[in-house]
């Protein structure tokens, strides 16, 4: 499918349509990467929209170099520390509030049936760095290999595992004192 969007983006009179089959094809996947990272449907919905705005703006300068979806990721993963950068100076929130903040959001989103362990799982990641976030999300929620989330962040392999594992490290520390 990405030969084909590609193949679609590159053409003048096809552009639109590849453009439409991009959107379709990486939407979802998008969204849940962004929302995992700023908690509130309605921060990631305007995030997702900007993120394919920027996609459709840059798409001459993807030089597939890279895969497409990897290049795509690059892009939702800048906005998404961007935006949690911003929010935290716009507000002056010092982190452990903005992390109070997203909790709070996290907790009321959630059914009161919901999964006690999810719960806990979650409020974990919202006390790791922003990219220690980021990186945990992408290998254990959306199964990436270390090599594509590399390519994403523009961080090595070895620099990657070992955020990984610091992360993992954290959140059973969490779970377990909780």
């Amino acid at each position: 499918m990405e030969d084909l969007i590609i193949e679609k983006i590159r053409l003048e009179e096809t552009r639109n349509y590849g453009f439409n089959l991009l959107v379709r094809e990486y939407q979802e996947r998008i969204y849940w990467h962004v929302r995992k990272m700023v908690i509130d449907h309605d921060d990631a919905d305007d995030l997702v929209q900007e993120i394919f705005v920027k996609v459709w703006k840059n798409l001459g300068q993807f030089r597939e170099d890279s895969r497409l979806y990897t290049w795509i990721y690059r892009i939702a993963t800048n906005e998404c520390l961007n935006f949690l950068r911003k929010k935290k100076k716009r507000f002056f929130i010092p982190i452990h509030d903005l992390e109070g903040e997203l909790t709070q959001k996290l907790t009321s989103q959630v059914e009161p049936s919901g999964d006690e362990v999810q719960m806990k799982l979650q409020k974990a990641l919202l006390k790791l760095p922003d990219k220690q976030r980021m990186v945990f999300n992408m290998k254990y929620f959306d199964d990436m290999k270390f090599s594509d989330i590399a390519e994403i962040t523009g961080t090595s392999v070895g620099a990657l595992k070992a955020n990984y594992h610091h992360a993992v490290k954290k959140i059973e520390d969490f779970i377990n004192t909780d």
